[in-house]
């Protein structure tokens, strides 16, 4: 096998913390002496040890003289676990092979130049693209410390949400449903708009064996949830964030609220609604690295206009509604004129059942241009 090949499986098993490691990234190691894999690990959960020191712990043999495969630049600084430079040193392996740079101010190039001045030899970049992928939201949130939001809606060929009479059970098949949990596993947290909570009384959890529950955020500007919402009811047991603004909050309603466990975050208002980017500061300094949205189309529109989702997740049912006031998936006022149109890219279509999953990226330069 070649360090590709090896890369390869290293990314596999980084894929393994998926939904556990936030705001730390997904990294996978595997180490090879002699042609032979005799150790390999993954950082398993948040504030436990990464992914090189797992991979030497379980090492069939002493590593000294092998070669490790790390999909992330190994890190060199004090966090909640030691810098894994110090592990790679101590175990006197020969080489490391890394898949991607770590943009960590405080790791950013020191930890190959670290291992460098050891003696130990780096070979850089191997499986770049697939390794920066994988961590695309902690690259996004470590250099911004802004959420990373990906807008998801399903919706029919004709680009319905929902029929005329407002019923959307079920627009997408199993599969599709199912890929949709493992998103809300994934992001830490999803937020929707009250219109959403008024209409559908959703839980909004994840619902497959030992997934992880996101974080709620509900952008209730007037603060409206219902004391006996499913929302406000389990709030003591997953945590849930309602924004509301500032000058429409209700006090008593506010400590009911957070009585029953929601945190209530206050902004400005911007259009008559919460201020979307203020939102987004505030989140991304309670860690929050991630949200899967799932609004409705005055939401949608909403972020969209305030520059904050970096991508889309339309899952396309082979189904049509018609109706001329049938929901789609963005409403709010539009653009005036085609050229002002919202453009993605690098666009990635994938089967799920009879339905198509099309995911796209925000352009950079979408935001300039509106």
């Amino acid at each position: 096998m070649n360090d590709s090949e090896y890369m390869r499986m290293a990314l596999e098993y980084a894929k393994r913390g998926c939904g556990f490691t936030a705001p730390n990234p997904m990294v996978g190691a595997v180490i090879v002496k002699d042609g032979r894999v005799i150790g390999q690990g993954w950082h398993e959960k948040y504030g436990e040890p990464h992914a090189e020191r797992n991979a030497l712990a379980s090492c069939t043999e002493s590593p000294e003289g092998a070669v490790m495969y790390v999909t992330l630049e190994p890190c060199c600084h004090y966090g909640k676990q030691p810098p894994c430079v110090e592990a790679v040193i101590e175990a006197r392996l020969q080489r490391v092979v890394v898949g991607s740079a770590d943009p960590n101010p405080l790791v950013s190039g020191k930890g190959i130049r670290i291992l460098r001045e050891h003696g130990i030899q780096v070979t850089e970049h191997v499986l770049q693209e697939e390794c920066d992928r994988l961590n695309e939201v902690f690259f996004y949130y470590i250099q911004t410390k802004q959420p990373f939001v990906v807008m998801k809606y399903a919706m029919t060929l004709d680009g319905k949400i929902a029929a005329y009479t407002g019923d959307s059970k079920w627009i997408t098949g199993e599969a599709a449903r199912n890929h949709v949990q493992q998103q809300r596993h994934r992001y830490t947290a999803i937020m929707a708009g009250i219109g959403t909570v008024l209409a559908d009384d959703p839980l909004l959890t994840c619902r497959i064996a030992d997934g992880k529950n996101p974080v709620r955020i509900i952008c209730d500007t007037r603060l409206q949830t219902p004391l006996h919402s499913q929302i406000a009811a389990t709030a003591g047991e997953v945590p849930t964030i309602l924004a509301a603004g500032k000058q429409y909050a209700d006090r008593r309603k506010q400590e009911a609220l957070e009585q029953m466990g929601c945190r209530i975050l206050l902004t400005d208002e911007k259009n008559g609604h919460v201020d979307l980017r203020q939102l987004m500061k505030l989140l991304g300094e309670q860690q929050i690295d991630s949200i899967l949205l799932e609004g409705g189309g005055t939401l949608h529109w909403a972020a969209l206009e305030s520059g904050i989702v970096r991508k889309v997740q339309t899952y396309m049912a082979p189904k049509m509604f018609g109706g001329r006031d049938a929901k789609t998936p963005v409403e709010g006022t539009g653009v005036a004129a085609a050229a002002d149109a919202f453009y993605f890219k690098n666009s990635v279509v994938t089967r799920l059942g009879e339905d198509l999953l099309i995911e796209s990226e925000v352009a950079a330069d979408v935001y300039r241009n509106h």
